[in-house]
């Protein structure tokens, strides 16, 4: 969780601030796909071995870096993490251990043979690397954002000069090295420092200290700091990555027996139903939602079940399963320890979440929109109540699409009662035109109650009130009460256009939230030669 609530005096801009050169126009002119009500792209498939993506602020989830030869004869991998098996078709292994690759075909589960212990069987792909290979390196992260980086590296357990390599954000070959630091009057901190490639091989940080490898470079640091802030003292905690599946042999076939299923401790109710904390085969973390009977059908959720599992992205909530054979239809998906971000924001008591921390939120949530939106996903239904939180305020999209297919009178905007007023766009109220626009405008409204943390929009008046306010130009103000710097608020006047062609793009919001600097501070380091 974070560390203090910070609430300070508004900030005294007078302009929209787009870090980094944006120009706000340009860039909705540049990356506006318009306001389709084209829901899904032609192509689900994910093609196995075909390059990474790089695409700053849509951080879709990557085939390999390292893409093993062609002859898998003789091709050793290592594992990176522990892995305990979960049915009689997948190995366990620990982080060091060596296996040879016998299957690389399967985009998630690779058959390998356990060197040490002889046996056959699949793994998740992404717990282990190549042998030697950088990603094998517990220092390297791959693709991850630099806020991201920081907030991995201020953790508490993390000591002075804990370090972390990652994939440069801009330059394609290129990596970045960030380090923790502290100073007095400014505390802890984390400093990047940019790894420069040579042309004829090699890498440095400054131009009189040349070495052949990244691992060359990385030793050299760690026994001396060269003019780093500081000696790299020890590569930081490696989050385990997402498994997408419960087991190997649900990958394609993922309705579940519910007897599976251990309802453990009633979580929450949602517009669709209760929320529970259980266990799959008494063992994985799941949570588990409940469908209440008639709120939708059952073939129609199967069908938009089926194409929600397709999409992948660290941003999302992974969905699991289902137990669709009986009622309630059961919805098996990956379980975050800290709940809605609604009730985090509103329950935060001893210590509080920092501006910083709301910032990182947010750009986390514009990334896994970007990504529906890339895909031509609606969500529908975007608000606070819709994220989930994990540890260390990781946040994730729950419940994308599931509101275009219930058939609750109540939450359709005929009746207007528990229909989310409050979040949804004009046109989609009064014309039922629900667009990756509309997502746009229900951002803004959950930056409000991200800012206000978890204030009710509009407050002071009902829904049908909100619908006529704001069809006559009314817009939210910016709250006396909480700190909204002037260029967030000019921010959610933007994704509340009327015309939904002039709001924003996500890929836009997310490049503005991941570059927003709360500080003057370089954005990185350079080392003197």
């Amino acid at each position: 969780m974070g560390t203090c609530c910070s609430r300070h005096s508004p900030d005294p801009t007078h302009h929209l601030v787009l870090h980094h050169g944006f120009k706000i126009q340009d860039s909705i002119d540049v990356l506006n796909k318009g306001s389709t009500e084209v829901r899904y792209v032609a192509d689900l498939n994910r093609q196995h071995g075909t390059a990474s993506i790089k695409r700053h602020g849509v951080d879709i989830i990557r085939t390999p870096t390292s893409t093993l030869h062609s002859s898998l004869h003789g091709r050793i991998v290592v594992a990176v993490y522990n892995y305990q098996s979960r049915e009689m078709s997948d190995v366990s292994f620990v982080k060091g251990d060596r296996m040879e690759l016998l299957d690389d075909s399967e985009p998630d589960w690779w058959r390998v043979r356990h060197l040490r212990t002889n046996e056959e069987g699949l793994i998740p792909w992404n717990f282990v690397a190549e042998e030697k290979s950088v990603e094998s390196e517990d220092w390297f992260f791959g693709k991850i954002s630099r806020k991201e980086a920081e907030k991995l590296l201020l953790s508490e357990e993390n000591q002075r000069g804990t370090y972390l390599v990652r994939d440069s954000e801009h330059n394609p070959n290129g990596f970045s090295l960030s380090v923790k630091d502290w100073e007095g009057g400014r505390g802890y901190h984390v400093k990047h420092y940019k790894i420069k490639s040579l042309d004829n091989g090699g890498y440095y940080i400054a131009t009189n200290q040349t070495f052949s490898s990244l691992p060359e470079l990385i030793s050299a640091y760690s026994k001396n700091s060269l003019g780093l802030c500081h000696v790299l003292a020890r590569s930081c905690s490696k989050p385990q990555p997402q498994i997408w599946d419960l087991g190997p042999n649900l990958r394609d076939q993922w309705e579940i027996d519910r007897s599976e299923i251990q309802l453990i401790r009633k979580l929450g109710h949602g517009n669709f139903g209760e929320v529970w904390y259980g266990k799959w085969r008494n063992n994985i973390e799941v949570a588990v939602k409940t469908l209440k009977q008639g709120s939708m059908s059952t073939q129609a959720f199967l069908q938009e079940a089926s194409i929600m599992k397709k999409f992948r992205h660290d941003r999302l909530v992974a969905l699991y399963a289902v137990c669709s054979k009986d009622e309630p239809v059961l919805i098996i998906q990956e379980y975050m320890c800290n709940g809605s971000l609604l009730d985090f924001l509103r329950n935060c008591d001893s210590k509080y979440l920092q501006f910083g921390d709301l910032i990182y939120i947010a750009a986390q949530v514009a990334s896994g929109m970007a990504y529906l939106e890339l895909k031509q996903l609606i969500h529908r239904d975007l608000a606070a109540r819709n994220v989930l939180i994990g540890e260390n305020n990781l946040a994730k999209i729950c419940d994308f699409g599931l509101a275009r297919i219930i058939e609750d009178d109540e939450y359709c905007p005929r009746q207007g009662t528990r229909f989310p007023v409050k979040w949804t766009a004009p046109e989609a109220i009064v014309y039922g035109r629900f667009s990756i626009k509309s997502d746009v405008w229900s951002f803004g409204i959950l930056l409000m109650e991200l800012f206000t943390y978890g204030q009710v929009p509009y407050p002071g008046m009902h829904g049908r009130e909100v619908i006529e306010q704001v069809e006559h130009g009314y817009r939210m103000p910016k709250p006396v009460s909480h700190f909204i710097p002037d260029d967030i608020y000019r921010l959610m006047l933007l994704c509340w256009d009327s015309d939904p062609d002039k709001r924003p793009t996500f890929e836009f919001l997310n490049h503005y939230f991941e570059d927003f600097t709360i500080t003057s501070e370089i954005p990185y380091r350079e080392v003197s030669d």
